[in-house]
């Protein structure tokens, strides 16, 4: 098969196309064919091992697993002797924020993993563009305790974290100013959004209007900027750790001194989430946004592209004609 690799970290050019064995499922392991996946933040972060922490879980000196990718969509080829949860011809999507290797034209996961049967009605290539931004999403919504009615300003609402934001906030009852630049307000208000503000025309750390939620999905601002935005005890939440790491210590240090306050927005289970990822998809509370669909000739291409920040949506990596 062919997959996608690298021996060590660094940028999209340390990416190489490499034929290698079809992996053999253990007792436990489904092997999948993949159909799609995407290319995300996440696979650039793993890619490059930055933030530098990263290399205590992903190998100090070069990377543990060579493999790339961390989500998927494609369908069951085989099974190992142990497993009783899926069959072969099932379709199927998962992820591994750490690395699943579905960069590539098969992969194997343990049945016990985050994985589990796609919502009827998608194709793999929307199936795959689900789930690492809304995984990030709901995690966010769920640790900031997110409730119906909420006022809540979204920087970055146009990414693949920012959309499932958007759509996950308004499917919870909130009200929703997104950011956004240009071409892509109209998408904004497709999405749910009750009011937009065009971040190449106007910063809206200046708006006018105060929050119960500021979420910035793109990790480009702070709390410090925020503050004025925020109600007196509202919440500030970003999908980065910001300048010098500040937010996770903000997240400790804020509810203590009562009032406005930083959640660090430390993910769900992955598990649990592809279960209620698969309940919005089917009541069509969630839909995908997809910037473009490549095919793995293209996939440092891809890479550098989506380290550039200009995506809209995702990047989907097509592996099968």
């Amino acid at each position: 098969m062919r997959a996608a690799r690298r021996e060590r970290y660094g940028s999209a050019e340390v990416i190489r196309l490499e034929d290698v064995a079809v992996p053999t499922p253990a007792d436990d392991e489904i092997l999948v064919r993949v159909h799609a996946a995407t290319v995300s933040r996440t696979d650039c972060a793993l890619l490059a091992a930055s933030p530098f922490i990263m290399r205590f879980m992903t190998g100090l000196r070069r990377p543990r697993n060579k493999a790339l990718g961390t989500d998927f969509a494609g369908r069951v080829e085989a099974l190992g002797s142990r497993v009783r949860s899926f069959a072969v011809g099932d379709e199927v999507w998962g992820m591994n924020d750490l690395g699943v290797g579905s960069h590539a034209e098969y992969l194997v996961v343990s049945a016990e993993d985050s994985v589990a049967r796609m919502p009827a009605g998608l194709s793999f290539e929307e199936a795959a563009a689900c789930i690492e931004g809304a995984w990030y999403a709901y995690s966010i919504t769920q640790r900031a305790g997110l409730e119906k009615d909420r006022r809540v300003l979204i920087n970055g609402a146009t990414g693949a974290i920012g959309s499932a934001l958007l759509q996950i906030c308004v499917h919870l009852g909130a009200t929703v100013t997104a950011v956004g630049n240009t071409r892509n307000l109209e998408l904004l208000r497709s999405l749910g959004a009750s009011r937009v503000i065009n971040y190449e025309q106007s910063d809206f750390t200046r708006d006018d209007q105060v929050y119960d939620h500021v979420f910035d999905a793109v990790g480009k601002s702070t709390f410090g900027a925020c503050k004025r935005l925020l109600t007196p005890r509202g919440v500030y939440v970003s999908s980065e750790p910001g300048p010098g790491w500040q937010n996770p210590f903000l997240a400790l240090a804020t509810p203590v001194l009562g009032g406005q306050r930083v959640v660090f927005p430390i993910p769900v289970d992955r598990k649990a989430f592809l279960e209620v990822l698969g309940r919005l998809v089917a009541e069509r509370h969630f839909r995908p946004v997809i910037d473009r669909t490549v095919t793995l000739d293209a996939v440092q291409e891809a890479y550098a592209y989506v380290a550039s920040g200009q995506k809209t949506g995702n990047v989907v990596l097509k592996l099968t004609e």
